[in-house]
């Protein structure tokens, strides 16, 4: 396999980031976040799904950047909201929400609701586009579990806190990064974009019998 270019990873949530390049570099490929880019564009997620804001924050930050650019929507689904909070989930509880007024919302809303449907998803829909802007590669995953109706655990960030998953009757916050990488939307959604991006970037780097003499 030819060389691998770096790629940064489209977000500015460092725990998103860490959780993506723990992956990326346990696979060989170089990696980077926006942190290391303080004037790339904000991009506004303002789409109506999580694939169509992730294809815009690849796509813009990949060509403002002239990098290859990883990025991703992710969000949390509740079934007995009708989907809520889905792409609003990062600001659930109004612009300037934190992670903690996002699941404490989230409980209010479930008061009274039995365990029995409690049932959610976290969705991440996870692209790839080239320094060109171009859309290389595109992957959703999903993790199943059920809201609790308490917070649980110190790890994690978002609604980790609150959704448990029955298997391991824990939450993400109690799992820790190690299980929960093995298990998570997020961590699913990388380990199937890494094989898409080795083949992509193998099939763009000459092999020694295509090389000139």
């Amino acid at each position: 396999m030819g060389a691998i270019p770096l790629v940064v990873i489209g977000t500015r949530n460092a725990g998103k980031a860490s959780e993506i390049g723990i992956q990326l570099a346990a696979a060989g490929i170089p990696w980077t976040s926006l942190a290391e880019f303080p004037h790339a564009p904000e991009v506004t997620e303002d789409r109506a799904t999580f694939a169509e804001n992730a294809r815009k924050k690849a796509a813009v930050l990949a060509a403002a950047l002239q990098q290859w650019v990883l990025a991703e929507d992710s969000g949390l689904e509740v079934d007995a909201l009708g989907g809520a909070p889905g792409v609003y989930s990062a600001r659930f509880a109004g612009p300037s929400a934190n992670d903690r007024r996002n699941y404490e919302l989230l409980l209010q809303r479930l008061k009274g609701v039995p365990p029995e449907r409690r049932s959610a998803r976290f969705v991440c829909y996870m692209v790839l586009a080239d320094p060109a802007g171009s859309i290389q590669v595109q992957v959703c995953e999903t993790c199943h579990g059920r809201i609790t109706f308490d917070p649980r655990g110190q790890s994690g960030f978002g609604y980790d806190p609150v959704f448990e998953i029955p298997e391991y009757h824990r939450t993400f916050a109690e799992l820790g990064p190690v299980v929960k990488n093995a298990i998570s939307h997020r961590g699913r959604a990388v380990r199937q974009m890494i094989r898409h991006m080795k083949l992509l970037f193998d099939a763009q780097s000459p092999h020694p019998d295509q090389t000139t003499k």
